[in-house]
């Protein structure tokens, strides 16, 4: 199992859905490209592992020195040895911090409203995530008026998601402790697109 998320920065975060396509080595070579803290694995749509590289992939990843968080089942995360888990619906996770903490990472998804990421906040999860792992379902100036305001305010990092590299130097710029890309971001070629994006990041830190 990896170490704990490390320290909050201008760092990268990944998305991939777990498929008979997805090889190991591939999504070890996008980790690679890039200052990457954690992926978050996601389940197809049905829900069920049964076939899937989930331990091979994790791993493969792990090795990298990145977390590997599962979507929604803290059950998988434990029993895969993997890092934590990413709650997409608010309301599951008072009882998965209750469950996995302090021992593994619990992030907070779903949020809609200020509120909801102050309660978030106050859980006790790792991090607040703005956005949505599936990107058209948040407008982007919205999930950026949020980083924007969490970061000048909060101390638990905050994750922004980023469909386009322009929003990744974005969320940096505004603040974000940690920017996801898009997992249709890095669909195809992921590793250049890792890249790139850490080449934004950097960029940002490299202005006074």
């Amino acid at each position: 199992m990896a170490s704990p998320m490390p320290p909050p920065g201008a760092r990268l975060m990944l998305v991939f859905t777990l498929t008979p396509q997805l090889r190991p080595e591939m999504a070890a070579e996008a980790v690679r490209a890039g200052d990457v803290a954690a992926v978050v694995l996601r389940l197809p749509e049905g829900g069920a592992a049964a076939g899937l590289p989930l331990r091979e992939v994790a791993e493969a990843i792990q090795r990298q020195d990145a977390a590997v968080l599962v979507e929604g089942s803290d059950g998988m995360a434990t029993a895969a040895g993997l890092d934590g888990v990413h709650v997409s619906d608010p309301r599951n996770l008072a009882a998965t911090v209750r469950s996995l903490k302090p021992q593994s990472i619990v992030g907070a998804g779903g949020i809609d409203t200020r509120h909801d990421a102050m309660e978030a906040g106050e859980s006790g999860a790792d991090y607040v995530f703005f956005g949505s792992l599936d990107p058209w379902d948040r407008a982007f100036p919205q999930v950026l008026d949020f980083v924007a305001w969490w970061a000048e305010v909060f101390e638990v990092p905050c994750v922004g998601l980023a469909a386009s590299l322009d929003e990744a130097e974005e969320l940096a710029r505004a603040g974000a402790d940690f920017v996801v890309l898009a997992e249709a971001l890095v669909a195809d070629g992921g590793a250049a697109a890792v890249a790139a994006a850490r080449a934004r990041l950097a960029s940002v830190e490299a202005q006074p």
